[in-house]
């Protein structure tokens, strides 16, 4: 539709224009149920009273709306005539009045790609469940308004709904006559309104707290998810969570909770980790855990709960103007779920975690050819959904943590108390926070914002160590560089750590200075005189976000000890820095892949252990030269099968080793021992081999042909829930026949009867790296198809389908040569569309010069390091 993707002009102007006093929207969700699916979408009847005020009375503007039909529009009483102002996406309003209402009766779409009101059909008891998932921008798919952030009004929901059901939205609601009402919420933005309905299994609990005033403060507490998950549903131990949060951000925000109740909906079929709709956040369902999991997920969960809460304040009381400031909300929210995680749960070691996992997708984003500054230029909706990245999530968390080291944590906060008491239930810009941290700081955060928020790119830091003639530190320097292609040096505020083996071994931090590095070179000049290092950490206990580099002595004793590293962040921190050399070429993948052979095994934090399993199968799949990728997953496959036989029986750490040997296991000895595992004919002593880790057998027998339709079929019997049907479309795609990569490809490209999930699981399981042979053919259709899916489907589909199916595995010049094509003959293409073509050939280009790396390694492991 033409005017469906909004541009930040169109928003700017509108709301120069306008201002929003309420909506009141009403919904007849009853045809939810029964009846099969007709030709067209099935649809749901949409009422909405929009009252709003014009600046200019006579002027005309638009509401926004995407619906199959219009039943009828009228402007302030008078009947317009729905073929003439609605095209599809847009309703045209002309003559405004200075005080104007606006009804419009629409017939709108329930969505199966995860986009305005999902619709859900469980295959287990065909129940139906309803919820709605809109930022950026698909309320308008369920009810007709302003779709911009910064038109915030009051909303008012009524829901009619079948009997049997319950409804949920942002405001407290009460059933009467047939029909689901809810209180009126503040002020808020179109993106965070929510419904979720359906026979959802609904737990309650409370919150209470007394505040500085005296007044006490009562929150009803209440979570829900699917009947078929209900047996699995901890939530209690989400209510711990989200009690420790509240606490903890009342403590430091002293800005009561400010939307009446707390609802959690952990719903099906999810595009995102979850949603900060202001009384009733959403989440995958994913994080109710069918089967054993580590303590990693649990943190992962906390965090999510965390995240999520922040946003209460940090994006739904004070909310960005426009989707350039996306920072405002999602940095902070990234932020302060670890620090939360930190301060108030039993995740302690949750920094450990970010620096790990979260600052890894923010170093990838920042080196593509599509990084922008975290304040970034977004010209349109399309814009909007692209840049939900690893730069405005966690490189702004990671700035952040900086500029908390940069302007002290007190300072900090108090600028945030300040920031919400002066802009509730308003939007804000950038220059809005900077003034208040300002304050109360004293610091200049100008040049602070032009250099770590208004530019791109990520800065490398490197020691240089030179000693005296008594082998002592003489002069200890950070050298400070940037890539050519954005050249910015910034102010670093870093602990340098010096380390060295005791007398038992370990290698352990004796000295350490924090400093303000700044330009291309820095002295440590504190760390003068003290006794030479074994091991220079530039970015000890993570205090900045750069790459951090080794000296030769330093990288020695990583190759030799980094097991014996005893504080768990720092070597977190080496991993990370080994990880980045190894994605710049800098290291020969096969080196890496040898480090975690020799040393995860002793590695006591889960979470690291599970990200360098994912890394060290991501090195063979893409950075290892072709010629040595066979003896690469043998010797993975050898170690994770050792590892799990050590490991302590009934523990976490063999659990992630079993889950590990599953994404690795190629060899015959391996894949027996799975089917034995999955057939009862072998055993691990301690290891429980529950349903989701069945499904992780069966994956990889599936790929090598060890395990067929038939099997599917039987396991898919012994788990016909829809985990488990997505589990068995994802193993139905990985046979290695050219036949069902045809159709596998046919049901996502060519249909759109898939829903998002099931498109998902397909296209996850239809590249294999053990099958490159077989799906090379689809290099060539992939790029004759991309313009016409992204025209056709809808948004979140398109990405899906452009990331997902991108010939990353056909890893040869040809494939460069071809995206490069592609990306010269469609200059004119959508810009979110060549973005997303751009960044998988970036990787692509990244996986060809790490193979070029790894085929020229002198020796493994050990080989020297060359280059910056």
């Amino acid at each position: 539709m033409p005017g469906e993707n909004l541009s930040r002009d169109e928003a700017r102007e509108r709301a120069a224009l306008l201002s929003v006093d309420g909506y009141e929207v009403s919904l007849d969700v009853r045809s939810a149920l029964g009846g099969a699916e007709g030709e067209g979408p099935r649809t749901f009847r949409s009422v909405t009273t929009i009252r709003f005020r014009c600046g200019e009375p006579g002027a005309s503007s638009f509401a926004d709306l995407i619906a199959p039909s219009v039943t009828a529009v009228s402007l302030n009483g008078r009947d317009l005539d729905p073929g003439e102002v609605f095209d599809g996406s847009r309703i045209a309003l002309e003559d405004l009045a200075a005080e104007n209402e606006l009804v419009v009766d629409a017939q709108c779409a329930y969505s199966r790609t995860g986009e305005g009101l999902h619709r859900f059909v469980d295959p287990e008891d065909g129940e139906v469940y309803l919820y709605t998932q809109y930022e950026p921008a698909d309320s308008r798919r369920v009810f007709a308004n302003f779709e911009q952030p910064d038109l915030k009004a009051p909303f008012r929901f009524e829901v009619r709904a079948p009997e049997e059901w319950r409804v949920w939205s942002n405001g407290a609601g009460e059933y009467a006559d047939g029909v689901w009402r809810f209180a009126e919420t503040r002020p808020i933005s179109t993106y965070i309104t929510c419904v979720v309905a359906g026979p959802y299994h609904y737990v309650t609990d409370s919150y209470e707290r007394v505040l500085p005033d005296g007044t006490r403060l009562e929150i009803p507490l209440g979570a829900m998810c699917r009947k078929g998950l209900a047996p699995h549903f901890d939530a209690d131990d989400v209510f711990l969570i989200t009690k420790q949060g509240l606490d903890f951000f009342h403590e430091h925000f002293d800005y009561p909770y400010p939307f009446g109740k707390y609802d959690q909906a952990f719903v099906p079929e999810y595009n995102l980790g979850a949603m900060e709709n202001p009384g009733l956040v959403t989440f995958r369902e994913e994080f109710i855990f069918r089967g054993k999991v580590t303590r990693a997920s649990y943190e992962a969960r906390a965090n999510v709960i965390l995240h999520e809460m922040a946003h209460m304040w940090f994006g739904d009381l004070v909310t960005m103007e426009w989707w350039d400031d996306l920072w405002l909300k999602e940095s902070f929210a990234d932020f302060m779920g670890t620090y939360a995680s930190v301060g108030a749960t039993r995740f302690e070691d949750a920094w450990i975690t970010f620096a790990n996992r979260r600052k890894a997708w923010a170093y990838r984003a920042d080196q593509l050819a599509s990084t922008h500054p975290i304040t970034a230029d977004i010209r349109d909706l399309q814009d909007a959904k692209l840049n939900f990245d690893g730069i405005t999530y966690a490189k702004g968390a990671s700035v952040l943590k900086q500029l908390v080291a940069y302007v002290g944590e007190d300072a900090f906060l108090e600028g945030a108390r300040r920031y919400f008491k002066r802009h509730a239930y308003g939007n804000t810009r950038l220059g809005d926070l900077l003034s208040v941290l300002a304050e109360t700081s004293g610091r200049d955060m100008a040049g602070w914002a032009r250099s770590w928020l208004q530019t791109a790119g990520v800065n490398s830091l490197t020691p240089q160590v030179l000693l005296d003639a008594e082998g002592r530190i003489d002069e200890l320097a950070v050298v400070q560089e940037a890539a050519e292609s954005h050249p910015e040096l910034r102010p670093h505020r870093v602990r340098v750590g010096l380390y060295r083996r005791d007398q038992g071994g370990a290698l352990e931090r004796y000295a350490a200075e924090e400093l303000d590095v700044a330009g291309p070179r820095t002295v440590a000049g504190k760390l003068a005189g003290a006794e030479a290092p074994d091991l220079v950490l530039v970015n000890d206990d993570d205090l900045t976000y750069c790459k951090t580099r080794f000296d030769e002595t330093s990288l020695a004793t990583l190759r030799a000890a980094l097991g014996d590293l005893t504080d768990p962040l720092a070597r977190a921190l080496c991993w990370s820095a080994l990880w980045n050399l190894t994605r710049d070429a800098l290291l020969p993948a096969r080196e890496f892949i040898g480090l975690v052979l020799r040393f995860a095994g002793r590695e006591s934090d889960i979470g690291v252990l599970q990200m360098l399993h994912a890394w060290a199968d991501s090195a063979l799949t893409h950075y290892v030269a072709a010629d040595w990728r066979e003896t690469g997953g043998r010797l993975l496959a050898e170690g994770a099968l050792r590892e799990l036989r050590a490991a302590a029986p009934g523990s976490e750490h063999q659990l992630a080793w079993a889950r590990f040997l599953a994404s690795v296991a190629a060899g015959e000895a391996e894949l027996a021992l799975l089917r034995g595992l999955l057939d009862g004919t072998e055993q691990v002593e301690g290891l429980t081999v529950d349903q989701e880790l069945r499904w992780a057998f069966l994956a990889p027998l599936t790929a090598h042909g060890r395990a067929g339709e038939g099997d599917l079929a039987a396991e898919l019997a012994r788990d016909d829930t829809a985990s488990g049907k997505r589990h068995q479309v994802r193993c139905l795609a990985a046979r290695p026949s050219a036949a069902v990569k045809a159709q596998a490809w046919a049901q996502v490209v060519e249909s759109d009867a898939l829903s998002n999930a099931l498109a998902e699981a397909t296209i996850a399981g239809f590249a294999q790296p053990a099958q490159r042979e077989l799906i090379a053919p689809y290099a060539e259709k992939y790029f004759a198809a991309i313009e016409r899916v992204w025209a056709e489907r809808s948004i979140q589909i398109g990405m899906d389908v452009v990331r997902g199916l991108f010939p990353a595995l056909a890893d040869s010049e040809e494939t460069l040569a071809a995206a490069d094509a592609w990306l010269t003959a469609h200059e004119d293409a959508a810009p979110a569309l060549r973005r997303l073509v751009l960044e998988a050939r970036d990787d692509l280009a990244r996986a060809l010069r790490g193979q070029a790396r790894d085929a020229a390694a002198a020796e493994w492991p050990g080989g020297p390091i060359s280059g910056r």
